[in-house]
């Protein structure tokens, strides 16, 4: 079963390394989509366009399969896979690590170059303020004014984090629940709302009044 806890940054971070006149500057920071990553990318090549190399590894999701390792130049293996090691290491998802190097004049081999990055790359996660993330699923609960109460009270009692509301001509309410809870969660909810026993209800329950919308997973 995935977990619905990660690891990730919760703000970028930077270190410096340097080994025979090269100099690696490491930038770490967190990433939600495909985009994120690629405008970080872009930022840090126009903020070091002299730059030899800009290698770069992310890692995203939380079954570990959304992941990418460049080169950028560098022999084949010597940058991108050892960044991306280090993001494991730390077991962390939903961050990129950019290592820009400035090559100075000394050739360092393949065993130095995947030392570098290594290093790189670890020192900036070692500097970073890490921390583990819940995962919610986010449900919109569109309803009529008479069952105002009762779903007010399963909220309270489900401890649901409200996101957002809205009061029309029907009510509608967005609220994020906790992954690994959902499923009771939202037949709790139903039993409430409803004025039913819990033994009476089941997935495809329908409330009168009440209708739930599944929105996204964040």
């Amino acid at each position: 079963m995935v977990s619905d806890t990660y690891l990730s940054l919760a703000a970028p971070c930077t270190a410096e390394f340097r080994d025979r006149g090269s100099k690696f500057l490491t930038y770490a920071f967190p990433i939600r989509t495909e985009s994120d990553w690629q405008q970080r990318l872009e930022e840090l090549r126009k903020l070091h366009p002299k730059a030899n190399h800009h290698c770069y590894a992310w890692r995203q999701g939380l079954d570990g399969n959304l992941w990418r390792a460049n080169d950028d130049g560098e022999p084949a293996g010597t940058a991108g896979k050892p960044i991306l090691g280090q993001i494991d290491s730390f077991r962390l998802t939903y961050v990129c690590v950019v290592v820009v190097r400035y090559f100075g004049g000394t050739l360092l081999g393949a065993g130095g170059l995947i030392h570098a990055y290594k290093t790189s790359a670890m020192e900036a996660l070692r500097v970073g303020d890490i921390r583990e993330y819940i995962v919610y699923d986010h449900y919109q609960l569109d309803f009529d004014y008479s069952l105002m109460n009762n779903l007010m009270n399963a909220i309270s009692q489900l401890q649901l984090t409200v996101v957002r509301q809205a009061f029309d001509e029907r009510a509608s309410i967005v609220v994020a629940i906790r992954q690994s809870l959902t499923a009771a969660s939202l037949l709790r909810l139903k039993a409430i709302a409803g004025q039913l026993y819990l033994e009476e209800v089941h997935e495809k329950t329908v409330i009168p009044g009440l209708e739930i919308s599944y929105l996204t997973t964040i």
